[in-house]
């Protein structure tokens, strides 16, 4: 059974910063373009960050020069990298396959707060 896993995400100050991961059981990522989505309270989940699966990047303007998602060299981790934490930031932090994509796992929750 395919299953998403997330990772990494606590309560932080703002400018602090976190690192979340991703993994799966019973599904492939390596062969796979993967995003990092979040989605806040009343709001719609968005993608924040991709991944191609030869290493290319793009992400959304709210985090650009903040965050980084990276993978490792065995595919089987996801990793997003966020600095510079900001208030907005504050959300349940998600990973999927950006095409094919599989059951949600069940997230890693991010709050950043003074």
């Amino acid at each position: 059974q395919a299953q998403l896993v997330e990772s990494g995400g606590g309560l932080v100050q703002p400018g602090g910063s976190l690192r979340l991961s991703c993994s799966a059981s019973g599904v492939l990522l390596s062969p796979y373009a993967m995003g990092w989505y979040r989605q806040a309270p009343g709001l719609q989940r968005e993608m924040v960050a991709a991944i191609s699966r030869l290493g290319n990047t793009n992400y959304s303007d709210s985090v650009k020069g903040r965050f980084t998602i990276s993978r490792d060299t065995a595919g089987k981790t996801v990793y997003l990298q966020m600095n510079s934490l900001k208030f907005e930031d504050t959300a349940v932090y998600y990973c999927n396959r950006i095409r094919y994509t599989v059951a949600w796992g069940q997230g890693t929750q991010v709050t950043v707060s003074s």
